[in-house]
């Protein structure tokens, strides 16, 4: 049968095409049922692949690939990881001889240096592990000797070249170390130095809890210092004599105080920073928080200064007000204790007023064992960045905010607040003797400064109409310190056992007396002091006084102007070196406010009623 095509040509229909397309569905349906799945796959295979087997697939879900290729993948990836290991067991047991560790900077190493000092000066009975070998016992008979006081003053800390144990400068030295060891824990720690700058701040909070009755809520009385050091009265004394302190066998009289605002302040913060140190030991920080707030009570109810009554201490470390420790103490009383009423009197404008916050000195801006406002401003200014407690007290921390603000502009070099040396040495305390104690404070301070504003996101900070970055404050402690270390004219370094360059003839009786088993008397030792050899055994890691305005320094042993190292001066060399050490940078925001509860500032009162 035929038709014709549409399209122009013969079209053929045959019966099967002339069945629907539902019919030509179900017989195809049919078929498919009686054929297995290989012979639908002969069926269905085209000219060429006639008889061939089918190939194997794996669905992944995503993706389906072939069998084979999977378990070939699955393969290489599991040799690829038992490789691996292997070698990776290999380097770690195998040990490489190549691989070095990248040695410590400068200020690591002469951090390990300058926690030294303090072994070598530990009064009382020392700890195995003291490591500074010309060193024994001494004092064992502190404060128990004198019949007037009769209590137990055994331990502490020599203040410098000498055995006389002074409560004033020790108690700052102890808070500058609490406050690193507070803003740097791990740099301490990536150096190894932690426990052990712990253990060095126990020692001297330790000997300070005896100097009063720290189990009483009320004193009336504390411990100004152990031993003499007047010359004209009292022969044999401590500054008279020329004795190892191990030998020392002369009467040690103790010093007390029953009006001393200023000691008892200072001695404040050095047990609250402290309580901060141990709050991981609950029961010594709670002990240290008590004795702090005893102090305080004293040091508020009893007015006057402590060197007003011991000229002998006024020759040594004079105090020249007690308002300063008042905003010190009150700072680190209310970081200890989270009490609103130490920030209140810290914050008082009144109280700034007498501290000469707001005044133009020659002295401003130096921190030292006397004058603590700079760095009370500091540690305020702290609380404003990162708290912000808003009224009642914003307007007096922006106001030690901005103050902090000057005292940085003043250390730079484009200032004139203070004269340098050809060298570049800042002279704080403007050409006289010991100015390396007054530097290193300073460095410490636009260091940790530095590093507040970058916590708070806060990129610098203003001198006048100019703007200048936190790394200026960073260089300027930087250049301040390795003049310390050595980048000075003379090539040398005023810490001992640093470089190959330092002090030989440092003014130190135990270091300048060899330990020979001979046991020099009063006067027999004074050939060790006038001596022009150098020191038999090394005082490591001491900073000595310094050099005078003209960078010239004179390594002679009688001269304790240039030769003669501080605890306070160390501690603040401590904390510059810690700011700066390794590449780590920043500080720990909030382990000072740990006692501090979250604040919410009150609402400024009304204004007055508006009369016409």
């Amino acid at each position: 049968m035929y038709g014709r095509d549409p399209w122009g040509g013969p079209l053929e229909i045959c019966a099967a095409d002339s069945a629907t397309d539902d019919e030509r569905s179900r017989n195809l349906s049919l078929a498919s049922r009686q054929l297995d799945e290989t012979q639908q796959s002969w069926l269905l295979a085209g000219p060429g692949e006639k008889g061939r087997k089918k190939k194997k697939y794996v669905d992944l879900g995503c993706v389906i690939i072939s069998k084979k290729l999977f378990l070939w993948g699955v393969g290489v990836v599991v040799t690829v990881a038992v490789l691996a290991g292997f070698i990776d067991l290999i380097v770690k047991n195998v040990p490489n001889k190549h691989h070095h560790k990248l040695p410590p900077d400068d200020y690591t190493v002469a951090l390990h240096r300058a926690l030294m000092f303090f072994n070598a000066q530990r009064s009382g009975p020392l700890p195995k592990h003291n490591n500074v070998t010309w060193r024994g016992n001494s004092g064992m008979k502190d404060g128990l000797s004198d019949q007037s006081s009769h209590k137990n003053l055994v331990g502490g800390f020599y203040d410098g070249g000498d055995a006389i144990k002074f409560n004033f400068p020790a108690s700052f030295a102890m808070t500058m170390l609490s406050w690193s060891v507070i803003e740097y824990s791990a740099k301490y720690e990536a150096a190894g130095e932690l426990g052990h700058v712990k253990e060095l701040i126990k020692w001297g909070t330790d000997y300070l809890l005896k100097t009063f009755n720290n189990s009483a809520d009320s004193i009336d009385k504390l411990v100004v210092q152990v031993g003499d050091g007047d010359i004209e009265d009292r022969i044999p004394n401590d500054r008279y004599c020329w004795m190892r302190p191990e030998n020392i066998n002369y009467p040690r009289p103790v010093y007390e105080c029953h009006d001393c605002s200023d000691l008892a302040a200072g001695m404040a913060a050095a047990l609250s920073s402290a309580s901060i140190v141990f709050r991981d030991s609950k029961t010594y920080s709670k002990k240290l928080v008590h004795g702090a707030e005893t102090l305080w009570k004293f040091s508020r109810t009893n007015r006057g200064k402590y060197t007003q009554l011991f000229s002998d201490d006024a020759n040594f470390y004079n105090s020249t007000s007690y308002w300063d420790d008042y905003v010190w103490g009150g700072a680190w009383m209310y970081y200890a204790t989270g009490n609103s009423s130490y920030l209140f009197i810290a914050t008082n404008p009144k109280m700034a007023k007498h501290a000469g916050a707001f005044s133009s000195g020659g002295s401003y801006g130096v921190l030292s064992w006397d004058n603590k406002l700079a760095g009370a401003q500091v540690l305020l200014s702290r609380l404003r960045l990162f708290l912000s407690p808003g009224y009642p007290y914003e307007e007096m921390l922006s106001a030690y905010h901005n103050q902090t603000n000057i005292i940085m502009c003043s250390y730079m070099p484009f200032f004139n607040s203070f004269n340098r040396t050809k060298g570049g040495l800042i002279q704080l305390n403007h050409g006289k003797p010991k100015p390396l104690q007054y530097v290193v404070n300073a460095a410490f301070l636009a260091s940790v400064f530095s590093d507040y504003l970058d916590a708070a996101d806060t990129p610098g900070w203003y001198c006048g109409p100019n703007f200048y970055s936190t790394n200026v404050l960073r260089d300027f402690a930087k250049t301040q310190i390795d003049y310390i270390l050595g980048k000075n004219p003379r090539k040398m370094s005023y810490v001992v056992g640093f470089s190959k360059r330092y002090p030989r003839h440092v003014h130190h009786r135990g270091a300048s007396i060899p330990k020979n088993g001979v046991r020099y008397s009063c006067k027999g030792g004074w050939k060790w002091r006038n001596t022009k050899k150098p020191n038999p055994n090394t005082i490591v890691g001491a900073m000595v006084a310094g050099p005078n305005k003209h960078d010239g320094f004179h390594d002679t042993r009688s001269n304790y102007n240039y030769t003669e190292p501080t605890l306070a001066g160390n501690a603040g060399l401590v904390a510059a070196l810690v700011s700066l050490s390794s590449k780590m940078t920043g500080i720990d925001k909030n382990t000072i406010f740990s006692a501090v509860p979250p604040m919410f500032p009150r609402a400024p009162p009304p204004p007055a009623p508006w009369k016409p």
